[in-house]
C-alpha cells in the first residue's frame, strides 16, 4: 500500500497565460549552426565517484557518508541575493532579458492545469537566446546559490516548474530555432523553444515527422525534460525513443553534449537518456538532435461505441495482444462523448456522437491495402462484443473530423468548469492485462463521489487519465477526491504499474515516487543529482524533496 502522503492540495486561480512561440524558417537554417561541445572529464568522473562510492580511493559506505554530509548543508540565497543575481544577469544579457513584472512571475509559478501549485514565486524570469546566455545566467546563479528554474511552454501537469524555493525562472521561449535539418540523416537539431506543431509544419514537405503527439502547446524543451508521450505513443514511443543526443548547461555554468548524431552508438555511458525525464533537475537543456520518422502516405481513423468502459478496455487489450499496428488507440468514457457531443467545436458537434464509451483507432500504412488489412482485423477482434458500433473515415476531411473529438476532450472539459471549481487530472499506466480492471475500477470510486467524473486515455499503452472536477473549498469533497486519486495510484502499484506514465513527477508525485521504487533508488537518484549539481540549484523540490537538514533562508 502507499502513503497518502503523496497527493497534496492545490491553490487555484483562472486565466493563466501561455507565452507565445515562434520558429525559423528551415531554408534559413545553415549547416552546422549549434554550440557543439564536448563533455566535460569533471562531469564524467563525478559520475563514477558517484557509481564508484562517492570518492577516489573511498569506500561505498564512506562515499555515502561524504554525500549526505555534504547534501546536508545545503542552503539557497534570501530574497534580496535573489534580487542581486537577477540584476547580473540583466546586466550581462540586456534589460529586455529580465521581467520582475508581477504578472509574468505568476503565470510562470501557477498553473490552473497542476495538481500541485507552490505558494512561494520566483523573483524574476530570465529569457535567455542562446546557450551562452544560460550559461551566464547559471553561472551567477550558481555563485550566490540561487535556484533556477527551467520553464517550457507551461503545459505539465504535476507542478514540474513550480519555485518553491523561489529563484529565478528560466524561460525557453525565444531560443525557438531549428538549428539544422539533415532529412537525409532523418534528424534535426533544434533548441528547446520550438513548438512541435510547428516543426511538423516545417519538415513536412520532406516528408519527416516528429512522432509524438502531446498538448499542442507543449514545445521539444519541456516535452524532453518529462519524456512526454501523448497519442502516438502505441506506435511510436515515447519521447526518451527519438531524442539522440542534448546540449545542457550544468548548474555552474559548464556545457556537455551527451552524444553525437548517429542513431546506434555505444560510446560510454547513455548520459542522453540521464536527462531525459529529469526535469531540468540536473541542467538546462538548450540543444536537442531528434530522430524523424517517415509520415505515413495512407491513414485512417475509426471510431468504435461501446456499452461499458470495461467491455471498451477489454476490446483494447484484444487489440494490443493481436499485433495489430494501430497507429494510436484511445479511449473516452460516455463523459467525454456527452461533453464534446455538447461543447465541442462545431465540426465535432455535427458528428452527433453516442454518448458511450469509445476506442479512437488512428491507422497508418504505405499503402491502402494495408490500412483495410488492419481495419477488417480489428472488426473481427471488435465483432466479439454486442451492442458496438463501428464507425470509419472515407476521406481525409472525415478523419479530421472524427479525430477532432479526441484532441479537444481535454480543452473541451476545462472549458465546462464552474468558476472557483477545480480538475484534478493525473495519470497511471499498468501492465496490459490489468488496464480493463483498474479503469472500471477507478471510475466507480469516482462516481461515488457524486462529482465529475471522467476517464481518457492513450490505453494502446496502458497509461489513462482520470479528471475529477471538485470544489476546493469544500473540505470534505477535496478529502473524497485525494482518497480516490490516491486509491487508483495504490492500484495501479499493486498491479506493477507506474503512478506516472507520462506527466513525470514534479512536486504532485514525489511520495508516489518513493512508494513505486523505494528508498534504495530514490538515493541513488539523490546520489546523480548531487554529482553534477552539488548545490541543489536546479529546479530543486521535484522529483524528490531536499536532503534533511537542508537550510532554506527567508
Amino acid at each position: 500500500m502507499t502513503s497518502s502522503a503523496c497527493i497534496r492540495p492545490t491553490f487555484h486561480r483562472r486565466n493563466v497565460a501561455f507565452a507565445p512561440t515562434s520558429i525559423r524558417s528551415l531554408s534559413a537554417v545553415a549547416k552546422g549552426q549549434g554550440r557543439v561541445t564536448r563533455a566535460y572529464p569533471s562531469v564524467i568522473a563525478a559520475l563514477l565517484i558517484v557509481v564508484f562510492g562517492g570518492g577516489v580511493g573511498i569506500g561505498l559506505g564512506q562515499g555515502r557518508e561524504a554525500n549526505a554530509k555534504r547534501a546536508s548543508v545545503i542552503h539557497y540565497a534570501g530574497r534580496q541575493s535573489m534580487l542581486v543575481a537577477a540584476r547580473e544577469i540583466e546586466a550581462l544579457l540586456g534589460e529586455d532579458a529580465v521581467s520582475y513584472d508581477e504578472d509574468d512571475i505568476e503565470n510562470h509559478g501557477f498553473s490552473d492545469w497542476s495538481s500541485v501549485n507552490s505558494t512561494s514565486r520566483a523573483v524574476a524570469v530570465v529569457y535567455p537566446r542562446s546557450t551562452d546566455d544560460v550559461v551566464k545566467a547559471a553561472e551567477i546563479c550558481h555563485k550566490l546559490r540561487v535556484p533556477i528554474v527551467p520553464y517550457g511552454a507551461g503545459s505539465s501537469v504535476e507542478g514540474n516548474f513550480s519555485s518553491p524555493y523561489s529563484g529565478i525562472v528560466v524561460d525557453m521561449t525565444h531560443m525557438d530555432n531549428i538549428l539544422s535539418f539533415h532529412p537525409q540523416d532523418m534528424d534535426v537539431v533544434v533548441q528547446p523553444g520550438v513548438n512541435w506543431v510547428d516543426l511538423n509544419k516545417e519538415m513536412e514537405k520532406e516528408k519527416l515527422f516528429l512522432p509524438l503527439d502531446p498538448s499542442p502547446t507543449a514545445t521539444v524543451g519541456g516535452m524532453v525534460s518529462t519524456n512526454c508521450s501523448g497519442t502516438n505513443a502505441f506506435r511510436y514511443g515515447t519521447m526518451k525513443d527519438w531524442v539522440t543526443n542534448v546540449t545542457v548547461v550544468l548548474a555552474d555554468g559548464r556545457v556537455i553534449k551527451t552524444r553525437q548524431r548517429p542513431r546506434k552508438t555505444s560510446a560510454g555511458y547513455n548520459l542522453t537518456s540521464l536527462f531525459v525525464g529529469a526535469e531540468g533537475t540536473l541542467g538546462i537543456i538548450t540543444e536537442i538532435t531528434l530522430k524523424l520518422a517517415v509520415i505515413p502516405s495512407e491513414t485512417s481513423v475509426a471510431v468504435v461505441t461501446f456499452p461499458t468502459i470495461f467491455s471498451a478496455a477489454s476490446a483494447a487489450s484484444r487489440i494490443i495482444r493481436s499485433g495489430i499496428q494501430v497507429a494510436a488507440m484511445e479511449l473516452m468514457d460516455e463523459v467525454q462523448m456527452r461533453i464534446v457531443n455538447r461543447h465541442g467545436s462545431e465540426q465535432v458537434r455535427k458528428m452527433n456522437w453516442d454518448e458511450t464509451p469509445s476506442l479512437f483507432l488512428k491507422f497508418s500504412s504505405h499503402s491502402k491495402e494495408g490500412i483495410q488489412s488492419d481495419i477488417c482485423r480489428v472488426k473481427e477482434l471488435i465483432g466479439q462484443d454486442e451492442n458496438t458500433r463501428f464507425v470509419f473515415a472515407k476521406t481525409k476531411d472525415e478523419e479530421a473530423k472524427l479525430w477532432a473529438a479526441r484532441k479537444e476532450a481535454l480543452w473541451t472539459m476545462t472549458s465546462i468548469k464552474p468558476d472557483g471549481h477545480a480538475i484534478w487530472s493525473t495519470d497511471v499506466a499498468v501492465p496490459i492485462s490489468q488496464l480493463a480492471k483498474i479503469i472500471e475500477l477507478s471510475k466507480k470510486d469516482g462516481e461515488k463521489l457524486g462529482v465529475f467524473t471522467s476517464i481518457v486515455g492513450h490505453v494502446g499503452d496502458g497509461n489513462f487519465h482520470e479528471a475529477l472536477m471538485y470544489d476546493p473549498k469544500d473540505p470534505a469533497q477535496s478529502a473524497a477526491v485525494k482518497n480516490a486519486v490516491q486509491t487508483m495510484i495504490t492500484r495501479a502499484l499493486e498491479m506493477e504499474g507506474t503512478v506516472s506514465g507520462e506527466h513525470a513527477i514534479g512536486m504532485g508525485k514525489k511520495q508516489c515516487l518513493m512508494d513505486e521504487l523505494g528508498p534504495s533508488t530514490i538515493e541513488v537518484m539523490k546520489q546523480l543529482k548531487t554529482a553534477v549539481d552539488p548545490r541543489w540549484i536546479m529546479n530543486p523540490g521535484k522529483i524528490f524533496d531536499l536532503p534533511k537538514g537542508s537550510a532554506v533562508r527567508a
